[in-house]
């Protein structure tokens, strides 16, 4: 008789980093009938000394050999420049500040991957993310996740356990049928137990730094990135007096909450040496598309760079619906501690979020991702805050 949590065919997301490649292990040990796919997302330059594309494949392979599964490379490029790139550029057009993470998580890795891992016979697919999925049937019961089906009741997206890594920010999009047929295994687990695991059983790459960023861009300088992409538009920034105090380069350029690469340093070299408070760093705080100017205020707590409520739009909520008005947790930016807020939602697709506390650089085009406790319950795309 086959146990609970044995005997499946489970498609493993193998990136060429170690959570992804712990991942497959585990499962491997667990019984399953593990596959590894390695997810080309990225054509242009990849080559090049930016983005590592090549060198993640050979990594991957080097994991899949030790462990002993088979991989397939597959090249998922096209999708990604029509689903996410295309809207990455649409949204800095526009002067907003996206997350091209969130959807790629959306469109293509619980896609087009899941698509498909579907096509090879999966019963489920799984990653090396940071989170974790939890199944409640009716009568508020918890079932084996790698059993459970759409049918059985309602899945949950949780914080992985350790704080520190935690990723369901950029998976707050996943649906129902997604959540239904993905594993999280490293999202029981912290950082420090994968790299301590990973060296244990001798993966290739128990040591290998964690990537950052998106392939995309890579380790290049951000503006330069853009620059291939995106018109020049310089125009004038001016401080909360209406001063005119430097020219930027472009609205798309820069983002809100920006300190470095404002061009106007020597101004603030000058202050400094005045004494007082004008020696205080800059701060983009306001982006006018109509005039296209840039606004810039002196100090981290300068009241522009606070909000008090958003509303967001483009929702997405995990279980289908929006939750119930009322008291919540939000995050507006990845790296940032849960918030309290009141919840009104004005539509399934779009709410508004009033903060207990005022928040720093809320920036159009980000994520505002509610939470519920460890749930992450869905969120939406920051349309205006004040």
């Amino acid at each position: 008789m086959k146990t609970a949590n044995k005997h499946q065919r489970i498609v493993v997301g193998l990136s060429g980093g170690v959570d992804s490649a712990l991942t497959a292990w585990l499962l491997k040990r667990q019984g399953h009938e593990v596959v590894g796919i390695f997810m080309k997302n990225w054509e242009d330059d990849d080559d090049g000394e930016f983005c590592s594309s090549r060198q993640d494949f050979l990594d991957a392979a080097a994991v899949a050999d030790v462990i002993g599964i088979e991989i397939e490379h597959v090249n998922f490029a096209a999708d990604y420049k029509d689903r996410v790139f295309a809207d990455f550029l649409r949204e800095y057009s526009a002067g907003r500040t996206p997350n091209p993470d969130i959807l790629c998580n959306a469109e293509i890795k619980f896609k087009a991957f899941l698509d498909h891992a579907m096509r090879l016979g999966a019963d489920k697919i799984a990653t090396g993310h940071y989170a974790r999925v939890r199944c409640v049937n009716p009568d508020g019961e918890t079932l084996d996740v790698h059993r459970a089906q759409l049918q059985d009741g309602r899945f949950e997206l949780l914080k992985g356990l350790d704080p520190a890594k935690d990723q369901s920010y950029f998976l707050h999009r996943l649906n129902q049928a997604q959540l239904s047929k993905t594993l999280f295994p490293v999202g029981e687990l912290l950082k420090t137990e994968v790299r301590r695991l990973a060296l244990e059983i001798g993966l290739p790459n128990a040591k290998k730094k964690d990537s950052t960023g998106i392939c995309f861009i890579g380790e290049r300088p951000f503006r330069d990135f853009l620059n291939r992409y995106l018109a020049k538009a310089p125009g004038p920034v001016k401080n909360d007096k209406g001063q005119t105090i430097a020219e930027h380069v472009g609205l798309s350029f820069y983002t809100l909450g920006q300190r470095q690469g404002l061009g106007i340093g020597g101004l603030k070299a000058k202050g400094a040496q005045r004494g007082g408070g004008d020696h205080a760093p800059w701060f983009v705080a306001r982006k006018d598309m109509t005039t296209n100017t840039l606004w810039v205020v002196q100090g981290h707590e300068h009241p522009w760079l606070q909000s008090k409520a958003l509303t967001a739009g483009q929702a997405s909520w995990v279980a289908g619906a929006a939750p119930a008005s009322g008291s919540l947790a939000a995050k507006t930016r990845y790296r940032q501690a849960d918030a309290s807020c009141t919840l009104s939602a004005t539509s399934d697709t779009e709410f508004n979020l009033d903060f207990n506390q005022p928040q720093w650089a809320v920036t159009p085009g980000q994520s505002a991702v509610l939470y519920d406790g460890e749930v992450c319950l869905g969120g939406g795309v920051i349309e205006s805050k004040s």
